[in-house]
């Protein structure tokens, strides 16, 4: 009977004496870009996303969702246009303190739509 466990030793060991000294895994390589890329880019969302659920009502905020941030504009989706309506009725506002809470992201405008 084989021993299951020895031969992943050894396939294991076996990988690593064959491994090219210059290949790079690909953990290393998503370690790397959420490191370098996705990281900046959550961690300004987050603060973002953060401050818009201390902003809205409880029961509006449950009706939409931050779906993009880019070029100084906010994309914002609801789930009906009676939210979209009431999310423009308080876009002055929201947009004052979003500049005042998160001024890192340099918001310039907020788009609503259904969705």
């Amino acid at each position: 009977m084989v021993d299951e466990g020895e031969q992943l030793r050894k396939a294991v060991k076996w990988r690593a004496a064959h491994r090219a000294d210059n290949t790079v895994s690909l953990g290393d390589v998503l370690s790397g870009l959420i490191e370098n890329q996705v990281s900046p880019q959550q961690t300004r969302f987050g603060l973002i996303t953060e401050a818009w659920s201390q902003l809205l009502p409880t029961e509006l905020c449950q009706h939409c969702r931050i779906v993009d941030i880019s070029g100084g504009r906010l994309k914002v989706l609801a789930d009906l246009p009676s939210y979209v309506y009431e999310l423009q009725l308080l876009s002055c506002e929201l947009l004052k303190e979003l500049a005042r809470q998160c001024p890192q992201a340099r918001i310039q405008e907020i788009k609503f739509a259904v969705g």
